[in-house]
């Protein structure tokens, strides 16, 4: 988006990927450490941006969590909490602070994976959020649409990212990924962000509570529980 010449309000709760990140960006920016399961960081962070650009015209909520494949029995409360509140609530919290400064023409791109989409076996919890996040998107389509703000949701499959890499065991795991896909390959951020562009453009101006998988065309066969 940067590329394109939008101008971006970034949040992670790490400062670190924050730094990294903004310092690719051509265009204005602002970065604010956040925790989205927290009232309190998002509306602050969503004040300081009205206070420094004065408007919102995208909303992305990529905040998330990665699955880590556990019995249901052995599933603690506390893993429950923090995949909800990061991958479920968090998404809600950002996109209720935001709705009030959306006008009619902005687009909000939700991610959600292919464990939303299809089941796993191990990660419930993780799949519960997936799912309820294209639920939330679909109905937030049908809410938001006749105000003019269109929402749709991604559902990316195994890409080539650093917090991938860190639930991925050893490079038999990795060639798994790699065949588990018709194409035979992991994905690139890159590849995903030109989806996100996409959808926040004119040319998608008619997909409102689309659910676009960019897997690679991932096989029935393969799930993330071999991993």
């Amino acid at each position: 988006m940067a590329s394109l010449g939008a101008s971006i309000a970034l949040c992670d709760i790490s400062v670190p990927n924050l730094e990294a990140v903004a310092s690719e960006c051509a265009t204005p920016s602002l970065t604010q450490k956040v925790d989205v399961g927290s009232t309190e960081q998002v509306r602050s962070f969503v004040a300081a941006t009205m206070q420094k650009f004065g408007r919102i015209d995208h909303v992305f909520n990529c905040a998330g969590v990665n699955p880590t494949s556990i019995p249901l029995e052995d599933t603690t409360d506390a893993y429950w909490d923090k995949l909800v509140n990061t991958n479920l609530k968090g998404v809600f919290l950002v996109t209720r602070t935001c709705l009030p400064h959306l006008k009619r023409g902005s687009s909000i791109v939700n991610v959600s994976s292919i464990s939303g989409i299809r089941g796993s076996a191990l990660q419930s919890v993780y799949c519960t959020t997936k799912f309820g996040l294209i639920g939330m998107s679909k109905s937030l389509a049908l809410e938001l649409g006749p105000r003019g703000v269109r929402v749709n949701c991604i559902a990316p499959g195994y890409i080539d990212t650093p917090s991938n890499a860190g639930i991925v065991k050893g490079g038999e795991a990795v060639e798994r990924m790699r065949n588990g896909n018709a194409l035979e390959r992991l994905g690139t951020p890159e590849e995903v962000a030109d989806v996100v562009a996409f959808l926040f453009g004119e040319e998608s101006r008619y997909m409102n509570g689309a659910v676009v998988e960019i897997d690679g065309g991932i096989k029935m066969s393969s799930t993330t529980s071999k991993l």
